[in-house]
């Protein structure tokens, strides 16, 4: 059995990107699409809270879309403004809290925040402000594309899921494990694994953290203390643009369309 060092993986940015980028083209084809079918801008404007890695502020730069990024991690943003200038290409970065920022003199046809990022604020007040925050810096009519997983109920038994990816002779594969929630303090404790190896060495390295539940319908009543947002569609993680879900107990990896109301 290994021994497993801690470590921050959001101080190590080209681990976590390795492992998280193997979905970006279909993430950044969805977003597109949904940008297309939900939202009234005609800005070519994206914000993405908490962009980390820069992998789909990069993706989309490609595609001539206008972007900014925001995030409280440095190494992060360190990282990903050396991929844009390495990729000859621009974006706004800025280091903020995705829960009280402000970004002056723009406005966005659409935002999105991925793959559970938004469980991070463990309060309500917090969370709330988030989704104030995005309202205030979309444009009437713009979509912001929020993906996180639901607590399915019951869960009695730790959820596990792994993959692996490699990057320039650098192999990782990765282990994320979720324990049963405590529902009354809606806390879900997180652990990731990753084992590293690199120029015939290999690293074990784990990172604990702590995210914030949801229920449907708690999420359902969070929403409604942001009137400036309407959900207007609902998909999962399989990104697939013709495939609308449901909102029932079924949905577990849900991502919703949220639309800024125009007379916000």
């Amino acid at each position: 059995m290994p021994q497993y060092e801690t470590f921050e993986w959001y101080d190590e940015p080209l681990y976590y990107d390795i492992i998280f980028d193997t979905e970006t083209e279909t993430e950044a084809n969805f977003l597109e699409l949904a940008y297309e079918r939900y939202s009234d801008s005609k800005l070519s404007t994206c914000l993405e809270p908490a962009c980390g890695s820069g992998r789909l502020l990069l993706e989309l730069a490609r595609r001539d879309w206008q972007c900014t990024g925001l995030d409280n991690n440095s190494h992060m943003l360190d990282f990903a403004r050396q991929r844009l200038r390495k990729a000859k290409l621009s974006a706004s970065l800025l280091e903020a809290d995705m829960s009280a920022f402000r970004i002056p003199g723009k406005k966005f046809g659409l935002a999105y925040c991925l793959v559970s990022t938004f469980k991070y604020l463990l309060s309500e007040t917090r969370a709330r402000s988030h989704l104030e925050c995005v309202a205030a810096a979309l444009q009437p009519g713009g979509i912001y594309v929020l993906g996180f997983h639901l607590t399915p109920l019951p869960v009695e038994h730790i959820e596990r899921e792994e993959w692996q990816a490699e990057r320039d002779e650098v192999a990782v594969e990765c282990v994320i494990e979720s324990w049963p929630p405590d529902l009354k303090r809606r806390r879900e404790k997180m652990r990731n694994r990753f084992q590293i190896t690199e120029k015939g060495n290999t690293r074990y390295v784990e990172n604990h953290w702590q995210f914030r539940t949801y229920t449907l319908a708690q999420w359902q009543k969070l929403l409604g203390q942001v009137p400036q947002l309407q959900m207007v569609a609902v998909y999962d993680f399989h990104y697939d643009i013709h495939t609308e879900r449901e909102l029932d107990q079924e949905l577990i990896d849900a991502v919703f369309i949220l639309k800024k109301t125009q007379a916000s």
